[in-house]
């Protein structure tokens, strides 16, 4: 399972013009699911999210989580974070689990996700406009397979 975060000052997720999720201060959680990830995979995958110490603190360190800041996650499926670009100019996205099995996972990480934070959540599988303020900007790219 692949994360791609991004610390936010607001996003917001939109299908057909209709706003979907939208948070003021946390983390956009790009999500993607690879074939054979399991409920292992989610949970590492999450309790690393929330654990890490990449929001500023009084001092300007990096030492507070998103829980300790008080932030939001907005989650937003990614199956392209799958994508394999190693022949030719074309992307193959044979990596990336199947759609039941994706929707499983991502559904799944965000009942448990809600269990900590606030969760607001894109569309499966829909075409979705993402809009975001990055803060510092801090981007992370988190790979259960590499942990």
């Amino acid at each position: 399972m692949r994360a791609h975060l991004q610390r936010v000052k607001s996003a917001r997720v939109e299908v057909a013009s209709e706003v979907t999720g939208a948070i003021s201060h946390g983390l956009l959680v790009l999500l993607g699911v690879g074939k054979g990830d399991t409920d292992d995979d989610r949970r590492w995958l999450l309790e690393k999210i929330l654990g890490l110490r990449i929001f500023e603190n009084e001092a300007g360190k990096m030492d507070k989580s998103v829980v300790d800041a008080g932030g939001a996650l907005l989650v937003v499926s990614q199956f392209t974070l799958f994508a394999d670009v190693h022949k030719g100019r074309r992307p193959s996205f044979d990596g990336a689990a199947p759609p039941e099995e994706a929707n499983m996972h991502y559904t799944q990480f965000v009942e448990e996700a809600r269990r900590s934070l606030a969760v607001e959540t894109g569309r499966f599988r829909a075409t979705m406009d993402v809009h975001l303020v990055n803060d510092g900007p801090v981007t992370l790219l988190l790979d259960s397979r590499t942990r």
